[in-house]
């Protein structure tokens, strides 16, 4: 399941890029998906739970949780729209130095020598990232950016929902997240909608079906699942696999290059990885890019 689940994820960067790449605008992408998805889970968490009810003093995090998921989408479509599928699931691979950095401000992390090791470990890697990007500096640069930002808002959001998913279920906090997001995400990309082309080609809106299905919908069962069966430490660990099966599979699947820079700044961002985890391990909700 766990195996599945990183697998799916990483195949979800590959599967967008070419669907921003073969007709579909950012925005109205995200709104097609994110609507179908909230529509599904709501459908099965109320076959499941009949229910979709939260206590009151928990709106003010879930309310901050869609607000962050609305940012982390745009940042994410945007991000794949204007440079490569492996550059961004290298640059994803610091999202668990960014949940540190958050538990830091919120007080669930304490600074210590090996954080601030694992954090310069991970920026320097990032920088490769960035030098050994192909194509115009000011153009790759601004997808670096977005996708730190992705990494970062995804970070913050699951740093935000850890303490209420003892509360509920991941499908329950699905229902309410993802749908909310979506009314953030419907509004900003109306214009793009509206003048959106729909005649994209079947195997376009099949590549939608699984973005929706697969990495929103399965892997939302599959990692908590898994999380049951050995554990958040082990499974966490795993899941820090998925950027770069994400680069290598964009390599494979899209024939995009990457450098030995960019190699180079992966390792790194890995090894800052292993440092922090040595230490802790940060809480993480369900992928939901």
């Amino acid at each position: 399941m766990l195996l599945s689940t990183i697998l799916l994820w990483a195949l979800n960067l590959s599967v967008t890029k070419y669907i921003l790449t073969h007709g579909f605008q950012p925005l109205a992408y995200a709104t097609v998906r994110y609507g179908f998805a909230g529509l599904i889970f709501v459908v099965l968490t109320l076959y499941v739970e009949r229910t979709l009810s939260v206590e009151r003093r928990h709106l003010p995090v879930l309310g901050l949780a869609i607000v962050l998921l609305w940012l982390n989408q745009l940042c994410f479509v945007f991000a794949l729209d204007v440079t490569t599928a492996s550059t961004i699931g290298l640059v994803l691979g610091a999202i668990p130095i960014f949940a540190a950095i958050f538990g830091l401000i919120v007080g669930t992390e304490r600074p210590t020598r090996r954080f601030w090791l694992a954090a310069g470990t991970s920026a320097l890697g990032v920088a490769l990232v960035a030098a050994g990007a192909g194509g115009e500096l000011g153009h790759d640069l601004g997808g670096i950016l977005l996708g730190l930002a992705t990494a970062a808002t995804w970070a913050a959001y699951s740093v935000a929902v850890g303490p209420i998913m003892r509360f509920y279920s991941p499908s329950r906090m699905s229902a309410i997240v993802v749908p909310g997001a979506w009314v953030l995400i419907a509004l900003t990309g109306i214009e793009q909608t509206s003048s959106q082309s729909w005649s994209l080609g079947w195997q376009v809106w099949a590549l939608m079906v699984f973005a929706i299905v697969g990495p929103l919908v399965v892997t939302n069962v599959l990692w908590f699942r898994s999380i049951h069966r050995i554990g958040a430490n082990r499974a966490t660990l795993a899941a820090n696999l998925q950027p770069f099966v994400a680069a290598v599979l964009a390599v494979i699947l899209l024939s995009e290059p990457i450098s030995v820079l960019q190699i180079a700044g992966g390792v790194l961002i890995a090894c800052g990885i292993l440092i922090v985890r040595r230490r802790a391990v940060a809480p993480q909700a369900a992928q939901a890019a």
